[in-house]
């Protein structure tokens, strides 16, 4: 098997995934996972797809990843890695598909109104 080239997108981040066979090390932008991401949460929120299948340990991830913020770019490495283990082994499929890890959340920011403080806030309204 050679290496296996997906995307994942999570509102403005887009992610480039490979994944080959290996001892289960995790590369984000050149590095470790444990430097890029300090949280915990979302460490685990990355490797949700591998431990899913329980297959943590058999292959080695290298991530580029823009745009957005933390959150965004971690759920978009989980879309990508779980993609990419459904290109190796189609079997583990029903089980990502049934936690949600193949579907793509199109939510995005709503785009500012001309004449509105925000998207949908007005400015105050004065009486007199």
């Amino acid at each position: 098997m050679e290496n296996i080239n997906t995307i994942g997108r999570r509102k403005t981040s887009i992610a480039r995934v490979y994944v080959k066979p290996g001892k289960g090390q995790i590369i984000v932008n050149e590095r470790d996972l444990n430097d890029y991401f300090k949280s915990e949460i979302l460490q685990t929120t990355v490797k949700q797809a591998i431990n899913l299948i329980k297959a943590d340990g058999q292959y080695d991830v290298t991530v580029n990843v823009e745009g957005g913020g933390n959150k965004g770019q971690a759920e978009a490495i989980r879309l990508g890695i779980a993609r990419a283990l459904v290109n190796i082994n189609a079997e583990s499929k029903p089980a990502l598909k049934k936690e949600g890890l193949l579907t793509r959340d199109s939510r995005m920011v709503e785009r500012k109104k001309p004449g509105r403080r925000k998207a949908r806030r007005r400015f105050q309204f004065s009486k007199r």
